[in-house]
């Protein structure tokens, strides 16, 4: 007896057989595609799509994290003086005032402080002297908007100051404060606020007096008061993220975590505690400074606000350059298992008391951490992974551990319980490898596919022929998801201004942000997480070109169980798709439903800031829904056609004969 697969073939064959010799009108018997959907397989995992976050593209410094200001301490430069003050300039000319770096902070882990002596003396210009900053790339200040700007100053004198936000020549000005302070003669700290008159997207802060004098700068923050929840996240980049609806996300990178050499990697210990005593670091991989303000702490809130369960990425004693020897590793292993304590210990604990501190104390709910990343096959990396997986695996036996070895071909010589998998390739290549954990063993770790994209000139910008790709590979990880765990886009945030990788998923600059197509395309998969997987054979002329999955998944307002067969269309012609529902009730499915499609007149076709909706998804009613549906799938076409089940689905079962389909024929 043959295979239910070897049935569609030749129920297939015949229809188009039939058609040959009737010329069929366009029918049913017209289709030139099928796919047949026959009962449940299983239930995907919960954690099956969520994102990867990495301070890369200045995503964090300069984006997601609100801080308007940039190298707020000074430290940039370096720990030595006179010392670049880069992006701080001044305002008016070196006759009139004359600032320099010097160690003498209050602050030990952050030495640098800036010197500014002010020359003029009653003949200052209009306004005074002083400082200012512009940010990254302009600050967004908007109208009605407040703004917390806190600093710390020092000066042997009294101290009059204008505090300001201004347009970027510093002419128009959109707020202002005064300061006076009779005695500063030791480090004193300054809060104010600063509400926006005007609105401007390339704003400026300045710091300007016409005292003569000098006075000591350190630690200057400007925050929007409305960021998310207080939290520190700007709001509108945060609801990008939230409306993919990610099961987890895995932080702070990448080869951000490694660095080129370890004295720049992320070394989450300098990243706690109050923001003015973060030292900062430059990461040395993606060539920036970054003050660390998103540090340890924020990432786990970050998550939390989210909904998505945390993967922490901790450096395992491995550089780019560098491998520590296995006999000196274990301070590396401690800070790992201190990290985890600053996450899940107990507000008592050494390191859970500093979380408490910092306004948690509950535990973060950590169960996932990948030891190192991209380390696999350099020198050490297994000798020493043993004596973290040993170690964390003693303290903390439930924590999943992933390592960074590919398990997909080969089994792993090293325990793990999941191992990390990356794929960046042309469109073609990854649209092809949806079938890749077709051979893999069921046996073992789970896969982790934690950065996947389209890259080179398929993928611009951000194309839709790249998102068509992604989407492929998505299916069949959904396909897949008994023994795929996980599965991230990378990179997920780019700052227009700051473009070291491309393509990204979410474009922004200081005031505005878009989606590229893979952003949607990811859209089409947020449901997939925890929804049942149905059973689904595709047959068509060019299959190669062709790529299709049936779910079942709740929806999480009404409560109700939905049908959801997602299809792409990778080639160039429109395909007329024939969909069976078999061993359905006729009566469970409702006969309409939604078709949501994401296109575009020319497959290179991007999104942009001039036309950030070029390509974005597009919703329609589909009038004849149920268990036949005659369905068309444009050229290069992502497509996903939604129908509401009446009733669960227990009662979609697979059948030993196609009886209904047969007697249709």
């Amino acid at each position: 007896m043959g295979t239910r697969s070897d049935l569609g073939a030749l129920m297939l064959g015949l229809l188009v057989g039939f058609c040959l010799v009737f010329q069929c009108s366009a029918t049913l018997w017209d289709a030139n595609a099928l796919l047949v959907v026959n009962g449940s397989i299983r239930k995907m995992p919960e954690t099956l799509f969520g994102v990867f976050f990495e301070e890369i593209n200045h995503a964090g410094a300069g984006g997601l994290w609100a801080e308007l200001v940039s190298n707020r301490g000074f430290e940039s430069g370096g720990h030595h003086s006179p010392s670049i003050i880069d992006p701080w300039s001044i305002i008016g000319n070196d006759s009139l005032i004359k600032v320099s770096t010097e160690a003498s902070s209050c602050f030990k882990r952050n030495p640098m402080a800036l010197r500014m002596e002010v020359v003029c003396d009653g003949d200052c210009p209009l306004g005074g002297v002083g400082i200012y900053n512009h940010g990254y790339w302009g600050m967004n200040i908007e109208k009605g908007k407040t703004y917390n700007l806190v600093f710390y100053i020092r000066s042997l004198g009294s101290v009059n100051m204008s505090l300001s936000l201004t347009d970027s020549t510093g002419m128009q000005p959109l707020a202002t404060t005064n300061i006076i302070k009779n005695d500063v003669s030791n480090w004193t700290k300054i809060v104010t606020k600063l509400e926006a008159k005007g609105s401007n997207s390339n704003g400026r802060l300045e710091l300007k007096t016409d005292k003569k004098g000098v006075i000591w700068f350190d630690q200057v923050s400007l925050m929007p008061t409305d960021t998310y929840k207080g939290h520190g996240f700007r709001n509108d980049l945060f609801k990008m993220v939230a409306d993919m609806k990610p099961a987890f996300i895995r932080f702070p990178g990448g080869c951000f975590v490694e660095g080129e050499y370890l004295r720049n990697a992320f070394r989450w210990k300098e990243t706690v505690g109050a923001w003015e005593e973060r030292p900062g670091h430059f990461g040395d991989v993606w060539f920036y400074w970054t003050d660390d303000g998103l540090g340890h702490y924020e990432f786990f809130q970050l998550a939390e606000d989210l909904g998505a369960a945390p993967i922490w990425v901790f450096n395992n004693g491995i550089s780019h350059q560098e491998s520590v020897d296995p006999a000196i590793i274990m301070p590396f292993v401690q800070e790992a298992l201190d990290g985890i304590e600053f996450a899940r210990g107990d507000s008592n604990s050494t390191w859970g008391s500093v979380r408490a501190a910092m306004g948690h104390p509950d535990p973060f709910d950590l169960k996932y951490v990948a030891i190192g990343n991209e380390d696999c096959g350099k020198k050490y990396y297994r000798e020493n992974y043993l004596q973290f997986y040993a170690a964390i695996r003693k303290a903390y036996p439930d924590i999943k551990m992933i390592s960074n070895c590919d398990g997909s071909r080969v089994k792993l010589d090293h325990p793990a319980d999941m191992y990390d998998f990356h794929i960046y390739s042309d469109a073609r290549t990854v649209f092809s490898m949806a079938n890749t954990f077709d051979r893999t063993s069921r046996v073992g770790p789970k896969a982790f596919v934690s950065e996947y994209a389209v890259t080179g000139d398929d993928a611009g910008l951000g194309s839709l022929l790249a998102s068509l790709a992604e989407a492929g590979f998505l299916i069949g990880l959904e396909k897949n998801s008994d023994i795929v765990e996980m599965a991230s886009y990378a990179p997920l945030f780019v700052n227009t201004n700051d473009k070291r990788w491309k393509p990204d998923a979410i474009v922004f600059d200081s005031s505005q942000s878009y989606g590229t197509p893979s952003y949607w395309m990811q859209h089409f998969f947020k449901d997939s997480n925890g929804a049942t997987l149905l059973n689904s054979t595709l047959q068509a002329n060019a299959s190669n070109t062709l790529a299709a999955s049936a779910i079942v998944f709740q929806d999480p307002l009404s409560k109700k169980n939905n049908l959801r067969i997602k299809a792409v269309n990778f080639g160039s012609s429109t395909v007329s798709l024939k969909i069976l529902i078999d061993g359905l009730d006729p009566n469970l499915l409702d006969t309409s439903g939604t078709q949501t499609v994401l296109t575009s007149a020319n497959v290179k076709d991007e999104n942009s800031f001039a036309n950030p909706k070029k390509i974005i998804p597009v919703t329609s009613l589909v009038e004849k829904a149920g268990r036949n549906m005659d369905v068309v799938l444009l050229p290069h076409s992502l497509t996903c056609f939604d129908v509401l089940m009446k009733s669960g689905i227990a009662e979609i079962t697979s059948t030993t004969e196609d009886k209904s389909y047969i007697s249709s024929m």
